[in-house]
């Protein structure tokens, strides 16, 4: 989850109303799972989404991406402009009165009862003063209050820690050390104290959640074990176990391993896939309806791809094909409008997702899609898990097509 540090001040020209898009009251998201959506703050700019065009019957909580966690130990919102101060039609322009997507997101609550939003903080370029902020006793329940303080203010429901991570696996600019490990729990624990002292007298529970790692070598610095007691739930980041960092092709988020993958030594191979992180999680007790299955919203492509095997699993050259906003990334909207139908799609049955490959460019894209992401709904449905996360919303087509595909296989 990369919040884009590119923020272009394009002037206010919305046809957004001040409510949800979706008009129908009923939520569709099956009672016992949940749809957790991340809405990216700099989504309002060059891709033009806004709060008003969130599916609000699709899903039961959105993760606001994101808030940022400063050296001081408060918690503090990014991009002030898009957050609070843009004016949306119904907003005042001018003098006092609240404005920007925080406010959206109370309004379009006003109008969904059921819908929660929790303010996510950090993110892959955000997370680096994570380390020193947990390291220290006071800057923990500092950083707690702070981020108790930010929720009641702008009406939050909770708050989602999204640690890019502790003891390494983030930036290289990151400040981090072993004992993050410990003291990322340490972190949850003041974070669970200080919004259950807040909801007492409020009347209410406020949530916490995490975005947690999928990869073996990440988790590993997680007291898996131990920081569930603390959270409400847990959003695991399955996706991007392949992508244009690598000069071989492979899959961005297999449900399960593929025994054709020839890239890499067997243990590793059979770890990249979404049903080990789960099962890794579940090993050490986390309660399955905890957990939730990320997906991803979006594709990555290689370019320079041979012809063997259809392109997959194949040699790459290291620049990336143009994506949708950025080299090697493609919108799943992108596709569908202007990938699919015109690429020959591939189905992969054992990990359980689709690829297009270009053979007279030599393109190569890794994507999920309706068909795919019925499989996984219907894994978490098999392994009563607690629903899926979302990266993110305005990847999605107009239709909601991976929204209604998560539903319908949850059903």
């Amino acid at each position: 989850m990369k919040p884009s540090l590119l923020l272009l001040a394009i002037p206010v020209a919305l046809a957004a109303v001040a409510a949800g898009a979706d008009d129908k009251p009923a939520v569709e998201v099956p009672k016992d799972k949940r749809v957790v959506a991340y809405f990216t703050e700099w989504g309002v700019y060059g891709r033009k989404y806004n709060v008003a065009d969130i599916p609000a019957t699709k899903v039961t909580h959105i993760n606001y991406a994101f808030a940022k966690v400063t050296e001081q130990g408060t918690c503090e919102a990014y991009d002030t402009y898009a957050a609070v101060e843009r004016a949306y039609p119904g907003d005042k322009p001018d003098g006092p009165g609240p404005r920007g997507n925080f406010n959206q997101l109370q309004l379009l609550k006003k109008k969904h009862p059921h819908l929660q939003t929790l303010i996510s903080v950090g993110g892959w370029t955000l997370s680096g003063p994570f380390s020193a902020v947990a390291a220290d006793q006071q800057l923990r329940t500092k950083f707690a209050r702070s981020c108790v303080a930010f929720v009641k203010k702008y009406d939050f429901d909770g708050v989602d820690i999204d640690w890019e991570y502790p003891v390494s696996g983030g930036l290289s600019t990151n400040k981090a050390q072993p004992a993050d490990k410990q003291n990322f729990t340490l972190l949850l624990a003041a974070l669970r104290k200080e919004l259950d002292a807040a909801g007492k007298p409020d009347k209410r529970h406020y949530l916490l959640t995490i975005a947690a790692p999928a990869a073996p070598k990440v988790y590993a610095n997680l007291e898996l074990d131990k920081i569930a007691e603390h959270l409400d739930w847990i959003n695991l980041m399955t996706y991007d176990f392949h992508g244009g960092w690598e000069q071989v092709t492979g899959h961005n988020a297999p449900l399960f391993a593929s025994s054709k993958d020839p890239t890499q030594d067997e243990t590793v191979r059979k770890q990249f896939n979404i049903d080990v992180a789960v099962q890794a999680y579940l090993a050490v007790k986390v309660p399955p309806e905890k957990l939730n299955v990320g997906v991803p919203f979006y594709g990555r492509g290689w370019a320079g791809v041979g012809k063997d095997n259809d392109g997959l699993f194949q040699k790459a050259a290291k620049e990336l094909p143009r994506g949708t906003w950025e080299n090697g990334v493609y919108d799943y909207k992108d596709l569908a409008a202007n990938y699919v139908g015109k690429l020959k799609r591939h189905w992969d049955d054992e990990a359980k997702v689709p690829w297009l490959y270009d053979a007279d460019k030599g393109v190569m894209i890794t994507y999920d899609d309706a068909e795919s992401l019925k499989h996984k709904a219907a894994y978490v449905k098999k392994h009563n898990l607690g629903g899926v996360m979302c990266w993110e919303l305005s990847g999605d087509d107009a239709k909601a097509t991976l929204l209604n595909a998560l539903i319908e296989g949850m059903k």
